[in-house]
């Protein structure tokens, strides 16, 4: 199994809020701003990122460190700009190869993923050579390339928490849209959107959109003019079976230029009077880790005797951790355990579940005649999204604590909520189940009878897609545990112990080290049963002595894999485990891992596997529209009853590797690819970076 699957990576779905109308519902609303609790400081300038070396020269390695030394070949092979893993404007692609779909569609779209993986990388670069203007050029391009400018968001002063938006139902299937918005279900206020605007100084949102068309390839250009670039696109929005091969791709600023009538709007909501507008999605995963990776740098830096550029980051990366808080609540501010949509409006935090959610969106007029804006939150969680590392950062560290009056403390009640949610999901054999939901079926409907809560939500094996299930991936696996390691090896908190002990056990026994040099690891699951019961806030279930807990949840390995980016998130979650619970066998384990994918997958990109990718035959989908709709894309693909993923996306027909893919859908053999994405090769420099640092260099500190 590999990971360039269509269900991994960032797959975001902005399930119901796609559009607004101009009134909500309501009273249509004005730019007067509501005003300020205290009075806040003009937040901090936006800096363009500064021009990047073509081909920069890493230090020597320390002789004393092999693995260290392989961090820096690839540190270098992916900075070599005619290895093309940048842009010329320096953003990096989510894959050097321009011909793939997953999550993206299309290699040289970015994802605010790829982003936080660069961040990350440049902070143990920071730590390797003592230079971390590469990490305060990352986050410089990250600032100014991912998260929307002011002219991009231009009506969030308009923006009332106390009518955050109107509600819209979630549907099963894309031919259940477009949906209803409904402004007779109430919703609840949002409790931090006043706090964010009188800490900052503006209602801007500063957190990552997810999505990126770094080359312009649709055409929809910077505020739809077109011609520039980048773009920020969406995709996805129709509901948990809508897979990639079933999206159709839209601008975040739709002005009605192109789509059809309504521009896109209309494939997704039902209105009687839709306006131009913006809205953004936001991967609170991806910001987290970016957030994770800065206390890292900052932790380094220090060792050395401080870094000002470091400092500021801090400020910024706190200042992020205080906005993606949105992430904590439920998508429509209705209170924990709802199961209908008469349920009560939440009132201030009554509506947070504390946990890191798929995602949270923002909205509003492109500025004509009436001003307004949107928020939501999301009602689903995923196991695979947690990261305790980033909200022990955001809670302890000082440098790090968000300057809003309840930032700090909402990350320490997030911190232990999520090793809560850690230990519910356990599975008997050790891995970590899908997750929970407070809007079951994304309408609040009542789960099915006997369906164990968790603070009220319940439990959901497959949260937010099921075209394939969402917790098949043991990618999803090694992305959360590894948070929960680096937490571990920095804490010693014995609840991440726990955890991590029966989850290590697990991974290992499926891990094979083959006689010849190879080896496999886990690839897809499969899910039964579920937790034995409903959480008990009063007896949080960390005693080791639970033995039966959880035995009526079973997970067991379906396929297994020698995916390199799958396997280096393995190796970073083993090497933090092992140095700080010295398994020796874990170490060794790992080690092994990094020296067979080394020897096998080594090329003079980085490191990369082939991929057969039988789910190209899906090039021909058809896709689900609204009877009658037409539309046009811009470089003119028509959209009707009559479009494929591929007619939309003609362009694809010109890639040099597209002949490959027409033979297999003429009839021939799969075709076999290999992939150099951005994450994966960042995650393999980390994994030999780290394992370097903790077990081989002689002075660890």
């Amino acid at each position: 199994m590999r990971v360039s699957r269509a269900q991994v990576g960032v797959i975001l779905a902005l399930l119901g809020n796609a559009c607004v109308k101009k009134s909500q519902g309501t009273d249509p609303l004005t730019t007067t701003a509501p005003p300020p609790l205290a009075t806040a400081p003009a937040p901090a300038p936006r800096v363009p990122p500064s021009p990047a070396p073509r081909a920069p020269k890493p230090p020597a390695a320390p002789t004393n460190s092999k693995n260290t030394g392989r961090f820096l070949e690839l540190w270098t092979d992916i900075h070599d700009f005619d290895n093309g893993y940048f842009s010329a404007e320096g953003i990096p692609y989510h894959s050097v190869e321009t011909l793939l779909v997953e999550a993206p569609d299309h290699g040289h779209e970015t994802t605010s993923e790829a982003y936080s993986y660069w961040v990350w990388m440049e902070a143990l670069y920071g730590k390797v050579s003592g230079d971390f203007s590469f990490l305060k050029r990352s986050w410089q391009s990250l600032e100014y390339f991912m998260i929307p400018a002011a002219a991009d968001q231009p009506s969030t002063s308009a923006y009332r928490p106390n009518k955050p938006a109107s509600y819209a139902p979630e549907g099963d299937e894309p031919s259940a849209y477009p949906v209803p918005l409904d402004g007779s279900v109430a919703v609840g206020r949002d409790p931090i959107g006043d706090e964010l605007k009188a800490t900052y100084g503006t209602s801007d949102v500063y957190a990552m959109h997810w999505l990126l068309d770094v080359d312009n390839w649709f055409g929809f250009g910077q505020r739809g003019d077109g011609t520039s670039k980048p773009s920020f696109i969406n995709t996805f929005q129709r509901g948990t079976q809508e897979s990639v091969w079933e999206a159709i791709t839209q601008p975040a600023w739709d002005n009605f230029r192109w789509g059809g009538k309504h521009g896109f709007l209309d494939l997704f909501t039902q209105s009687g009077d839709f306006a131009k507008q913006w809205k953004y999605t936001n991967a609170p995963d991806a910001d987290a880790r970016a957030i994770q990776a800065i206390y890292w740098a900052k932790r380094w830096a220090d060792e050395r005797g401080g870094d000002a550029s470091v400092n500021d980051l801090s400020e910024r990366a706190a200042q992020m951790g205080d906005n993606i808080r949105y992430a904590f609540f439920d998508k429509y501010f209705k209170t924990m355990g709802c199961t209908s949509l008469d349920c009560a409006p939440a009132k201030e935090y009554e509506s947070a579940h504390y946990l890191v959610s798929w995602y949270f969106a923002w909205g509003g007029a492109i500025p004509e005649r009436s001003v307004w804006s949107w928020r939501i939150g999301s009602s689903h969680v995923h196991s695979g999204y947690q990261n305790p590392m980033a909200a022990y950062a955001l809670s302890n560290i000082d440098t790090l604590k968000p300057r809003s009056p309840r930032g700090s403390s909402d990350w320490a009640e997030s911190l232990s909520r999520q090793l809560e949610f850690y230990r519910w999901l356990q599975a008997a054999e050790g891995g970590i189940a899908g997750g929970a939901t407070n809007s079951w079926k994304g309408r609040y409907e009542a789960p099915p009878p006997n369906t164990p809560q968790f603070y009220g939500m319940a439990y959901d094996a497959s949260p937010v897609f099921t075209d394939p299930p969402s917790n098949e991936w043991f990618g999803f696996q090694v992305w959360s545990l590894q948070r929960v390691a680096e937490y571990y090896y920095v804490t010693g908190d014995p609840r991440a112990e726990l955890i991590l002990k029966k989850w290590v056990s697990w991974a290992l026994s499926n891990v094979r080290l083959d006689p010849n040099g190879g080896y496999s690891i886990p690839s897809s699951l499969k899910w039964s049963g579920k937790p034995s019961q409903s959480w008990d806030a009063d007896n949080t279930h960390f005693d080791p002595k639970e033995a039966n807990f959880n035995s009526t949840l079973h997970v067991s390995v379906t396929s297994t894999t020698d995916d390199v980016g799958t396997t280096a998130g393995l190796v970073h979650t083993l090497s933090f485990y092992a140095k700080r619970a010295n398994d020796r066998e874990a170490e060794r384990v790992a080690g092994e891992l990094l020296d067979r994918m080394w020897a096998k997958y080594r090329d003079p990109l980085g490191l990369a596997n082939p991929e057969v990718r039988k789910d190209y035959k899906r090039f021909a989908d058809k896709l689900e529209l609204p009877k009658g709709w037409v539309g046009k894309m811009p470089n003119g693909d028509s959209i009707d009853n009559h479009s494929t993923f591929l007619s939309i996306r003609s362009k694809f027909k010109r890639d040099t590797d597209w002949p490959k893919v027409q033979k297999y859908l003429d009839g021939g053999a799969p075709p076999e690819f290999k992939y150099h994405r951005f994450w994966a090769q960042a995650h393999l420099a980390l994994a030999y970076g780290t394992y370097g640092w903790l077990f081989e260099e002689k002075k660890n500190p």
